[in-house]
Formats: structure tokens, C-alpha cells, sequence
């Protein structure tokens, strides 16, 4: 089983979320996520300047992680609604 860690100002972000929207990603983190034995059969590799990192779609919505296999962690480092979540990343 994968520890999901999400970082400190993604939860900030999360809270402007509708509580529908933000249940569905927590459910899918611990519930879809955090059980599988590679996280990265649900997920894409990013390309270009985010090549270290892996996206999850849930709806409109786009979870990037960094996979940190030595610790079976996946560190949330941004949610967000598709049009802009790539934007703050880089």
C-alpha cells in the first residue's frame, strides 16, 4: 500500500474546491491510489519540464503527483481544474 502525502498548500488550494469535487479526489487517492501495487497503471508520465512528474484525471480535474518509489509515497504537489493546473507547475 502507496502513503499519499499532500502537500500543505494543495489542501489550501482544495478548499476553494466544491465538497463534491473535493471528495471524489480524496476518495480516489485512498481508495484507487494508495492500494494499487504500481501507481503508475492508473496514471500518465508528463513530458517536457514535468518529466519527473504523473497525472491522475478525476473529472475535470487533474491530480500531479511525484512518485517516490523508495518510500512508496505519492506526493500530491498540485490539484486543479484541467485548463489550468499545468500553469503552476514548471
Amino acid at each position: 500500500m502507496w502513503i499519499i502525502d499532500i502537500d500543505v498548500g494543495v489542501k489550501k488550494d482544495m478548499k476553494a474546491m466544491s465538497p463534491r469535487d473535493r471528495q471524489r479526489i480524496f476518495d480516489f487517492l485512498e481508495n484507487r491510489l494508495a492500494p494499487l501495487e504500481n501507481p503508475r497503471s492508473l496514471g500518465k508520465a508528463l513530458t517536457g519540464p514535468f518529466r519527473s512528474l504523473w497525472r491522475y484525471r478525476v473529472g475535470d480535474y487533474r491530480i500531479i503527483c511525484r512518485i517516490k518509489d523508495q518510500s512508496l509515497t505519492v506526493v500530491v504537489i498540485a490539484v486543479g481544474h484541467r485548463r489550468d493546473v499545468y500553469r503552476d507547475e514548471g
